[in-house]
């Protein structure tokens, strides 16, 4: 193999590569599954790595045996979301890679139907969130009436943060504006006495918007010595924790309780 088609060969290991990490990255994956992933990948294709993963970019550079280096390019991942479906289908993929000898194309093409996996409804989504918003009610003590209402708050509060970002706000601007909908409609609830302790509704109804994967990821990074890409996930889980709190606060003042 001349050295044209290995530089090619490379930039095609490294390009899908790359685009494997961002999609990780961006579906919710630790810097740790990031790394392995992606090292098991280039292995099974034959390749050495040297990876850089910051939150919003990554740096690869492609080595192949004989130490020669070919490919090194850095590219910025989208806003940070989860989708699980993406993360196991990834990690599925580069088992086959390592075992049965994939070749690249077969990986871009697992990429693409990946990616082309439908989300789930809409409706199916606002009904199940808003489910969960009254069973934690339940469990926090609420009875059927406050459950109603969490469930209520919790869908009005996911239907306004959809929307804000389907128009591209902020990011905490949308948790805080989804924050202040949810406690404002139970606070309504807690104003005119709807329920036996319409308090409960109140507390719950903004736990949809807990970011409980940002902080797990970044205790997991901690751990594991991604100092920078733990902190910054630490950050980033406080400040969604702080716009939901904020929410809390503006509907506590306009509604005095």
């Amino acid at each position: 193999m001349d050295t044209k088609t290995l530089k090619e060969d490379a930039q095609a290991v490294g390009n899908i590569l790359l685009e494997i990490g961002a999609l990780l990255m961006s579906s919710g994956a630790n810097s740790n599954r990031i790394r392995v992933t992606m090292e098991r990948i280039a292995n099974g294709l034959g390749y050495k790595t040297e990876l850089l993963i910051t939150h919003r970019a990554l740096m690869l550079t492609i080595i192949e045996k004989d130490q020669q280096h070919f490919f090194s390019r850095l590219k910025r991942t989208s806003p940070h979301g989860v989708n699980f479906r993406i993360v196991s289908g990834i990690s599925h993929l580069s088992w086959n890679v390592l075992e049965q000898n994939w070749t690249v194309a077969q990986i871009s093409t697992e990429v693409q139907r990946l990616k082309a996996l439908p989300h789930y409804p809409r409706l199916v989504i606002l009904g199940l969130v808003g489910l969960a918003g009254a069973a934690f009610c339940r469990i926090f003590g609420g009875g059927y009436i406050e459950m109603a209402v969490a469930f209520v708050a919790t869908v009005a509060g996911l239907f306004v943060r959809q929307e804000a970002m389907r128009v591209k706000f902020n990011p905490y601007l949308c948790v805080y504006f989804a924050s202040l909908t949810a406690s404002f409609i139970a606070g309504l609830a807690e104003i005119y006495q709807i329920g036996a302790q319409p308090d409960k509704a109140f507390a719950t109804s903004v736990l949809f918007l807990v970011p409980g994967v940002p902080l797990i990821n970044s205790v997991t990074d901690l751990l594991e010595g991604n100092l920078q890409n733990g902190i910054i996930r630490g950050i980033n889980g406080l400040i969604i924790a702080f716009s939901i709190a904020m929410g809390l606060f503006s509907v506590r003042m306009i509604l005095h309780i």
